[in-house]
């Protein structure tokens, strides 16, 4: 029988992550001892938030066995991922990955990427009512554009990912109690846009993590161009799973008062000090916890050796795991598997 796949993960502060005779030891401010054998189960990945301390014995036995350490800030935002060296070990994953940027995989691959984020934005908009986009019309145009560039190919579905996003959000922002123009990334000043800015940062964690465990390369993508700092396989991925996000971030905002937003100011660049509207700490908290429910939320779809249901942060890391087998030429196609939102999330 397989041993049960744990996560480890410290919160809060004062707490002390060591190892003794083939335990994990947790202890608490007061002195109380939890005991986490190591092989009794099999530890997936340790995540501990910043005011706790942890050994060097278990950063060595995390990078022996590896096991990955996610390190967080104290409100539960994840900053970095340490791994064993191994990891870079598969190179054969990678130079298929490369040699997919000149042939014709990659072309394909960027075309279901648009198509399966597309597809998950109609089952919001199915959910809640709302004016859906005909996926046939758009499905139509994307398989209709004869390109061999990939450069090419992406300036062409462009303006169609972006017409299709653009009704999206003017139709779920009619969802949400307070009144948004529109989707704003990076320097977004409304709290609405800094909420889904906020959660978008944890489900391209959960994403990153799972590329490097399928050895891909996180910044060679196929929609997404290669830029410095652009993790664009990893943006490639969460376009999988946006929907579901915005989904929570709907429920989540219907009962939200302005008295749970707060003013930040942070520096926009090295000479210019900024405002920002995000959630208040007490509701930045609840927020976050919600979506690491989320994450942990059965879905009804076969997992890839055996069980007929697994958790949406598994499925991520199989979708990458499938995606790196299409790409060494092992299986014959990649076709994201998309949870449904009113029957799959339990």
């Amino acid at each position: 029988m397989k041993s049960k796949v744990l996560s480890l993960s410290i919160e809060g502060c004062g707490y002390y992550l060591g190892m003794e005779r083939g335990c994990f030891t947790v202890r608490d401010r007061r002195g109380v001892v939890e005991r986490i054998p190591l092989f009794e189960n099999e530890i997936g990945e340790i995540s501990i938030a910043s005011g706790n301390l942890i050994s060097t014995s278990v950063l060595a036995s995390c990078g022996f066995w590896n096991i990955p350490i996610i390190v967080k800030t104290r409100s539960g935002k994840p900053v970095a991922i340490l791994r064993s060296l191994d990891d870079d070990s598969h190179v054969k994953t990678r130079i298929a990955q490369y040699e997919a940027l000149t042939s014709g995989k990659g072309l394909e691959l960027a075309k279901t990427i648009v198509l399966s984020k597309l597809e998950g934005q109609n089952m919001v908009l199915r959910k809640h009512g709302l004016k859906e986009v005909s996926l046939d019309d758009v499905r139509n145009r994307v398989e209709r554009l004869k390109v061999e560039s990939l450069k090419e190919l992406r300036r062409r579905l462009l303006p169609i990912e972006g017409k299709t996003s653009e009704h999206y959000f003017k139709q779920i922002f009619s969802l949400i109690p307070f009144k948004v123009e529109n989707r704003r990334g990076w320097k977004a000043y409304d709290g609405v846009n800094n909420t889904f800015n906020l959660a978008y940062t944890l489900l391209k964690f959960k994403v990153h993590g799972a590329v490097l465990n399928a050895h891909l390369e996180p910044y060679l993508g196929f929609y997404h161009s290669e830029q410095f700092g652009k993790p664009s396989l990893v943006c490639d991925m969460m376009e999988l799973y946006r929907y579901l996000i915005d989904d929570y971030i709907v429920e989540f905002t219907r009962n939200l008062k302005p008295r749970d937003f707060t003013v930040k100011t942070e520096w926009f660049s090295t000479d210019r000090l900024g405002k920002r509207e995000v959630l208040n700490g007490e509701k930045t908290r609840e927020f976050t916890r919600g979506l690491n429910r989320l994450f942990q939320m059965k879905v009804n779809i076969p997992r890839i050796r055996y069980g007929e249901r697994q958790t949406l942060e598994t499925l991520i890391s199989e979708e990458a795991y499938l995606l790196a087998k299409y790409l060494r030429g092992e299986v014959d196609g990649w076709k994201p598997r998309l949870p449904n939102l009113q029957t799959n999330l339990q």
